[in-house]
């Protein structure tokens, strides 16, 4: 668009060089803030880890046979004799999810720095607890002596 004179106007062109308003009642927003307000809105917050915390697998603990549970017993006799010792245990146990039910098998290997029946517990050189009721097998060349 063009004046009467041939210059060339536009729409702005009265308020164009104006310095920028600074509001006398609003603090100035940074411009991270500003970025902030024009952000994708997630009206479901927390549901994409819902949704990965349902698809977490976990295990149903396996029920140990009297053979089983006798065999273990003798081999946590055997390792805790061997208690302060150089020996090195693997213990496979189960560990509980503290967010949904079952859990997953771990193990664990290492001396064994005591056992401590009053709390049911195994304790290894590097202070790993194992909670006796939740060992399903113990490997150890020391076993093989037997």
């Amino acid at each position: 668009m063009a004046d009467e004179y041939g210059t060339r106007t536009h729409r702005y062109d009265d308020i164009i060089d104006l310095p920028h308003h600074q509001s006398k009642t609003h603090p100035h927003m940074s411009m991270f803030d500003r970025a902030a307000q024009f952000s994708p809105f997630s009206a479901l917050t927390g549901h994409d880890e819902a949704i990965r915390e349902t698809a977490r697998l976990t295990e149903e603990k396996a029920e140990l046979s009297e053979d089983e549970k006798l065999r273990l017993n003798e081999k946590l006799a055997i390792a805790a004799a061997s208690a302060g010792s150089s020996a090195v245990f693997r213990f496979i146990y189960y560990v509980p999810d503290k967010k949904k039910s079952g859990g997953a098998y771990v193990s664990c290997t290492g001396s064994i720095k005591k056992v401590d029946a009053l709390t049911g517990a195994v304790v290894l050189g590097d202070n790993t607890v194992i909670e006796i009721n939740q060992i399903s097998d113990i490997e150890s060349e020391l076993f093989d002596v037997y």
